[in-house]
């Protein structure tokens, strides 16, 4: 399976099967990709990060990226200041391409009751290959 299916396939089912949300959605995903078993702690600490709980503040597919990028990089013995940078480069980046790091923005409908649930199902889609992608360039 290529992995644009197989991530596509894998949001999907996080978001309509198990109903979580993009920050969870994201940590998830990268972790299977990366083979990285997660504690449910960890998992739990995403539970609120969708735009820091449908606040609109930074979108929840950032922080599951600079989560995983944290945790990624211990897991390969990468020391504290270049994960610290390349997490920087990596909100440049995502910044650069979706044009803000704002749930608010990324977003502009908000979460409102009767918005469709998972309305950023395609936006997901696309940051997750756009992180796995910067992870390639950044963290081999």
């Amino acid at each position: 399976m290529k992995i644009e299916e197989y991530i596509k396939e894998r949001v999907s089912d996080y978001y309509w099967r198990e109903n979580v949300n993009c920050a969870t959605t994201m940590l998830n995903t990268l972790s299977e990709l990366y083979e990285i078993n997660l504690d449910r702690q960890v998992i739990h600490s995403a539970i609120g990060m969708h735009g820091a709980g449908g606040f609109g503040a930074q979108c929840g597919l950032v922080e599951g990226s600079l989560m995983l990028i944290g945790i990624l990089g211990k897991e390969k013995g990468v020391p504290a200041e270049e994960i610290i940078n390349v997490c920087y480069c990596f909100a440049q980046e995502f910044e650069g391409k979706f044009g803000s790091l704002s749930c608010k923005q990324l977003r502009p409908q908000g979460f409102k009751p009767d918005n469709p649930p998972h309305l950023c199902e395609g936006l997901t889609n696309q940051a997750v290959q756009f992180t796995v992608e910067y992870l390639e360039r950044k963290m081999r």
